[in-house]
């Protein structure tokens, strides 16, 4: 008997199988032939939800990002942390591997994955740079931060921070430690913060949530 399902999970279970295959085979090694044989739909039935490889590739990038918006928003409006420490946990969001897409993550930095990477990019700056230019706004009330540019700030860090996350699956324990130092440094100066202020919650945010190395880092 076939079994018709409604559309939306339909839809989801398209996209769990697209997520898959990208991970295993890579965006240009998977054909939209892969994905009907791996969810076992007919070719009219993944059309009438996506009309390309392509436009699955947005819609599961879009669903990762709906996820980390998710969880940036709730931690930015978690009154019972202090603004230093929701700013951190907000950038950690950003972390896609975090959530489960460590195989998409790995995906994007392969050549041969450029689009995926670059619209992922352009979603965490577009997303994530309001929420965390609201927390800076909050600080400069509470007196914790002093810039007339909190949404440039913002803009700033976050241009750096998607770079970072990106750069640090190449590099060496040593290297990412040295990185992430000088992710502090710069913030605090960005936001006319006293020297240290973000550093202790910060590291201990990074040491709790570190961030991935490659397969082939030592």
């Amino acid at each position: 008997m076939r079994i018709v399902k409604e559309a939306e999970e339909r839809r989801n279970e398209i996209l769990d199988a697209a997520d898959e295959l990208f991970g295993r085979k890579g965006f240009d090694g998977t054909s939209t032939n892969d994905i009907l044989e791996k969810v076992g739909i007919a070719r009219g039935t993944l059309y009438y939800h996506f009309k390309s490889k392509e436009d699955i590739l947005d819609a599961l990038i879009q669903r990762y990002e709906e996820q980390m918006y998710s969880a940036a928003a709730a931690a930015a409006k978690d009154g019972s942390l202090p603004v230093t420490e929701r700013l951190i946990r907000v950038v950690l969001a950003m972390n896609v591997s975090q959530n489960g897409g460590k195989a998409l993550v790995e995906q994007m930095h392969k050549p041969q994955n450029a689009l995926m990477h670059q619209k992922t990019q352009q979603l965490t700056l577009t997303r994530l740079t309001p929420v965390l230019t609201g927390l800076i706004e909050e600080g400069i009330r509470e007196g914790l931060f002093s810039t007339p540019y909190p949404a440039e700030c913002m803009e700033m860090t976050m241009a750096y921070a998607t770079t970072f996350f990106d750069d640090a699956m190449d590099m060496s324990e040593e290297e990412r430690s040295q990185r992430i130092r000088a992710f502090i440094f710069n913030m605090e100066r960005l936001l006319g913060t006293e020297n240290g202020r973000l550093a202790s919650c910060m590291l201990r945010m990074f040491d709790r949530n570190p961030v991935p190395a490659s397969d082939t880092d030592e």
